[in-house]
């Protein structure tokens, strides 16, 4: 694969091809923080939903360019846009919400794959690789967040929160995600039920592995340029 960082280009196709992973990290932060203000608005969410789906599409495709990915494209990620929308009109609806979360659940691990594969297809370090290591992680972040709100959906009462609360949505559920997949244990959102307890303690161990075997693997590879060039 050619490097990114190899091959200049100007404005915002160059900065795409530059840095597509980049550009998918910025994008999720920004879905993070411009969810809360949305949240109560139909048209924000299905906006929010659509195109961080879109966004997702985008820098995999300039990423990891595999046969595979027009099938996932159209298998996947078209109808995962077209039921974040629908979820928008009709949150209410638990057959929606559960066929919008089997969709993109898959879809996002499909895209973490494609990123995890990119750190591993060489043994160089580009910026663009950097940016991958938090972008697959946030996109694995993502996937389990949906995985949640299905488990929520099928089992309903599996999440509670300290008030009591059994119902989640979906940024509840993405908050829980995050702080179980980097081990914080700030969530104020608990899995009671033995479904929804495996869920998690998948994402437990998803979580130390990528730490373990991604970013130690950057970490030596870095290191042993570096030692080449002094040497």
């Amino acid at each position: 694969m050619l490097d990114p960082d190899s091959h200049p280009a100007s404005g915002l196709a160059g900065a795409v091809r530059r840095h597509p992973s980049g550009i998918l990290l910025l994008a999720q932060l920004l879905a993070i923080l411009a969810y809360p203000f949305s949240d109560e608005s139909t048209v924000g969410r299905a906006f929010l939903g659509a195109i961080g789906t879109g966004v997702v599409l985008i820098a995999l495709w300039a990423v990891r360019r595999t046969p595979a990915l027009a099938w996932v494209a159209a298998l996947i990620g078209v109808p995962a846009v077209l039921f974040s929308i629908l979820e928008a009109v009709v949150p209410d609806q638990d057959w929606v919400v559960l066929t919008s979360a089997l969709l993109h659940a898959p879809f996002y691990f499909y895209v973490s794959y494609g990123m995890i594969r990119y750190l591993f297809h060489d043994d160089r370090v580009t910026t663009d690789e950097l940016y991958a290591t938090g972008a697959a992680f946030t996109v694995v972040a993502w996937g389990f967040a949906y995985v949640f709100v299905a488990c929520s959906v099928i089992w309903p009462g599996s999440f509670v929160g300290t008030e009591g609360k059994t119902s989640h949505e979906f940024f509840d559920m993405l908050f829980l995600s995050f702080t179980n997949l980097t081990s914080v244990g700030l969530s104020d959102i608990l899995p009671v039920l033995g479904h929804a307890r495996s869920l998690v303690m998948i994402e437990q161990v998803a979580g130390v592995l990528y730490v373990a075997l991604v970013v130690a693997r950057l970490v030596g590879l870095t290191v042993a340029r570096q030692a080449n060039r002094n040497g």
